[in-house]
């Protein structure tokens, strides 16, 4: 297994390094869009990004459904912020969090410490390939970041595997329109990762591909939200950020025209942020 060390993780690690007080209050525990449930509202302050973003990581928990005593794995878990708010709201539970990269594991390992009868464990691996028994897991999440795994279908054939009977995947992901789909395919979002602002990005898989994915892993697609219009206003707050934090250089100027295309085709509904679940039976 190789680390991968994503660019934009590279920033963040040394703003929060520097003390950064943006970059902690935003930043610091959640590295993931916001969710306003009234978006017109949205001041998109540091403090009301920092609750957004605690807010989206509620409405997955709330789609996934966990209960006291699940035992749940969080994949590609950053900073371990889904770890954290799930630890200080349920009690008797087996939290895991799995990343790539050491040190963000390493930041979520000082952030974290069980709660309310939790248990709480961060571990080095692969989402494609978890270092887990089959049947061990009531609950997976994956928070924003499958677009950054190699291999969706080895996700999900690993998700399947790891999870126990009647239990769930949950997930947020950047979907395409099928209209958009083609587009995609052809490189012109894909291929932004040579920009080298974020790393790998696929945002190539519809819903009836994801829906596809699950059938052959063995899952049975659920519940699938569109909640674009929810976290459009993290847009306008990332653009703040840009504009009066980051260094005008190269890779800064990559993720502007990055953030700037991705915001147009959402707010166009050809790129949707959604949220799914999954069910093994």
């Amino acid at each position: 297994m190789t680390d991968v060390r994503l660019p934009y993780f590279d920033y963040l690690l040394s703003e929060l390094n520097r003390r950064n007080p943006t970059i902690e209050k935003s930043f610091g525990r959640h590295v993931h869009w916001g969710y306003w449930a009234a978006p017109r509202t949205a001041t998109t302050d540091d403090d009301d990004f920092a609750q957004a973003a605690e807010q989206l990581t509620l409405e997955l928990c709330q789609l996934a459904q966990i209960t006291e005593g699940d035992t749940i794995l969080d994949a590609g878990c950053g900073f371990g912020g889904t770890i954290a708010s799930l630890n200080e709201r349920f009690q008797r539970l087996r939290l895991v969090g799995l990343n790539i990269d050491p040190r963000q594991l390493a930041r979520a390992s000082q952030q974290v410490q069980p709660l309310h009868q939790n248990s709480v464990e961060f571990r080095h691996g692969d989402a494609c390939d978890l270092p887990f028994a089959s049947d061990t897991f009531h609950r997976l999440l994956a928070v924003e970041c499958i677009f950054h795994f190699p291999s969706r279908e080895d996700f999900f054939r690993e998700a399947a595997r790891v999870l126990t009977s009647g239990g769930t995947l949950t997930l947020s992901d950047f979907v395409p329109s099928p209209w958009f789909r083609p587009i995609c395919l052809l490189g012109a979002i894909r291929s932004s990762k040579c920009l080298n602002s974020i790393g790998r990005w696929d945002v190539s898989s519809t819903l009836g591909e994801y829906r596809r994915l699950a059938r052959r892993a063995g899952l049975v697609p659920g519940t699938a939200c569109n909640i674009t219009a929810n976290t459009l206003p993290t847009y306008r707050y990332l653009q703040h950020i840009l504009a009066r934090d980051l260094p005008r250089d190269h890779g800064a100027s990559a993720f502007r025209h990055l953030l700037g295309l991705t915001r147009s085709l959402s707010a166009m509904g050809l790129l949707n942020y959604y949220l799914l679940s999954f069910s093994k039976p």
